[in-house]
C-alpha cells in the first residue's frame, strides 16, 4: 500500500512514524510545512513531520506553495492513499484526485461536531465529557468529507490540551493501520455527515489568553487547561498582563465583584469570578521567571 503522507506538527509526526514502520505499508513521499525559524534570531528548523521522514530516509516535499511548480515535483509520485494529519494549508482538489483509491484526512473531533482550526481545544472550553478521531474522505470543503470511521475517547478532567492531544494522537497511532487496510481491500462504506448537527471552531489568537472574570470560575479553569500550550491564559492588574501557570477553584463570598481580589497571601492569589473565585498559585510577570503565590506574596505584596 502506498502512502503520500502531509503533516506538520509532533502529534501528526508520531503517526507517520508508525506508519513508516509498518510492513504493509510504503510512504513513497511527504509533504510538511517550510522550515521556519523557532526563535528570533535562530537558525530555521524542521518540522516535527520532516524530522521524522529524515530519520526513516523517506521523500520530503516542503513547498511554500502548492502551485503548478509544486504539481510538476511530484507528478511521477503514484499513491494509493493519500493520509492528512493537520498539514496546515489547504490542499488544492487536484492533489486530493491524484490518489488512487481515496485521500484519507484524521480529524481530532467526532464530526460533524468542531470543524475548523481548534477542535481540541474547543471540546475543553466547553467542558466536553467526551472526543474522539474521525477519518474523513477530504473534501475542497473544510472538514465537510464522508466519514469512514469514528473512534471516541473519555476526556480527563485533569487534562489540559497537550493531555487530549498526546490522546487523541496515540488512538489514531492504535486505529489507522486498521482504518488503512480496510479501505485499500474495499472493506469500508462512506457516511455523509449531517451538515445540520456542524458546528465550527476558530482559530486560536494570542488575544484569547485574557481573562475576563465576568465568567464562572469553571469556564476559566477550563480555558487554562484548552490553553495551555498558546497562548497561555493571562489576568489584567494595573494596565499589566500577569501569565498565570497553574490555578484552582475556590467557593467565595457572593458580596465581591468579579475581578476583584478577595485575598492575597502565600497560598495564592484569590479572585472574585461570575459564581465562586479562582484561586492563582503560581504566575509570571512580563519577561520575567515564573513564581510561586509564595514568592509573589515577598516581592509583590505593594502591586497587589
Amino acid at each position: 500500500m502506498r502512502i503520500l503522507y502531509a503533516g506538520s506538527p509532533a502529534p501528526s509526526a508520531k503517526v507517520l512514524d508508525h506508519l513508516a514502520q509498518s510492513e504493509s505499508i510504503e510512504v513513497v513521499g511527504v509533504i510538511t510545512q517550510p522550515d521556519k525559524r523557532r526563535k528570533r534570531r535562530s537558525a530555521k528548523e524542521g518540522s516535527a513531520v520532516a524530522n521524522v521522514a529524515e530519520k526513516h530516509k523517506l521523500t520530503i516535499l516542503k513547498p511554500h506553495r502548492l502551485d503548478e511548480d509544486f504539481k510538476e515535483s511530484i507528478k511521477n509520485i503514484e499513491f494509493d492513499l493519500m493520509i492528512v494529519s493537520a498539514y496546515g494549508k489547504i490542499l488544492p482538489n487536484w492533489l486530493l484526485d491524484k490518489a488512487l483509491i481515496i485521500p484519507v484526512n484524521i480529524h481530532y473531533s467526532l464530526l460533524p461536531k468542531y470543524r475548523g482550526a481548534s477542535p481540541i481545544q474547543s471540546s475543553i472550553l466547553n467542558g466536553d465529557k467526551e472526543t474522539g478521531i474521525t477519518f474523513m474522505k477530504m473534501s475542497q470543503n473544510m472538514d465537510e468529507g464522508d466519514i469512514i470511521e469514528k473512534f471516541p475517547i473519555l476526556i480527563h478532567d485533569s487534562w489540559n490540551k497537550t493531555d487530549l492531544e498526546n490522546a487523541l494522537s496515540d488512538k489514531s497511532v492504535e486505529k489507522i493501520i486498521e482504518v488503512l487496510n480496510n479501505i485499500y481491500n474495499n472493506n469500508y462504506s462512506l457516511e455523509k455527515q449531517d451538515h445540520d448537527k456542524a458546528s465550527y471552531c476558530y482559530k486560536v489568537q494570542k488575544q484569547d489568553s485574557i481573562v475576563d472574570f465576568n465568567n464562572s470560575s469553571f469556564s476559566i479553569l477550563n480555558k487554562f487547561r484548552a490553553l495551555n500550550e498558546w497562548p497561555g491564559l493571562s489576568f489584567m492588574h494595573k494596565e499589566i498582563s500577569i501569565k498565570i501557570h497553574n490555578l484552582h477553584v475556590e467557593p467565595c463570598d457572593l458580596n465581591f465583584t468579579p475581578g476583584e481580589i478577595i485575598s492575597f497571601n502565600k497560598y495564592g492569589i484569590k479572585i472574585k469570578t461570575l459564581d465562586s473565585s479562582i484561586v492563582i498559585t503560581y504566575l509570571q510577570f512580563p519577561n520575567k521567571k515564573i513564581i510561586s503565590s509564595q514568592d509573589a506574596f515577598n516581592s509583590y505584596k505593594g502591586f497587589f
